[in-house]
């Protein structure tokens, strides 16, 4: 092999170690390192954000949250029979109507719990402090994705 080829190669073959290495650690600095997710304590942060917000009472909050959590777990348990079904071929059109007809009973399903577990709260809570606990439970869905969006 003449000279000059080698020449060309070791260069070539430095320039890419040199790219490679730039690129893995411009990568690594790019990556953000966030907290692995605790689900008790985002309950619990939760569940405080929700007694303050809707301002209950040690006593209502005692009714109040089994049945909530038991209205959450029977939620999860939705969402992981829905996530069964995220991947469909696309190009394949039975396939893609059973899984937008899957989806629609899913929502389905969700809102009639929801509507559900809204009239057993209403049982046992007033209808303001009801109306408090939906919007305090947004806003705090609303503020951790607004955290977590201000960390990248």
């Amino acid at each position: 092999m003449p000279m000059y080829q080698k020449d060309n190669m070791s260069t070539f073959l430095r320039s890419l170690v040199i790219a490679l290495g730039l690129l893995l650690n411009t990568t690594s600095m790019m990556a953000i390192e966030l907290p692995k997710f605790d689900p008790q304590k985002w309950q619990a942060d939760m569940e405080q954000y929700i007694v303050m917000r809707a301002a209950l009472t040690p006593q209502e909050a005692v009714k109040f949250f089994p049945i909530y959590r038991e209205w959450k777990t029977k939620e999860r348990a939705i969402f992981m029979q829905r996530r069964r079904f995220r991947h469909v071929d696309t190009s394949d059109n039975r396939a893609s109507a059973e899984f937008i007809r899957t989806q629609d009973e899913f929502d389905i399903q969700m809102k009639k719990l929801q509507q559900t577990y809204h009239n057993k709260f209403m049982k046992i809570l007033p209808a303001g402090k009801v109306m408090e606990i939906i919007k305090a439970e947004d806003q705090f869905h609303r503020n951790a994705f607004r955290r977590i969006m201000e960390k990248r």
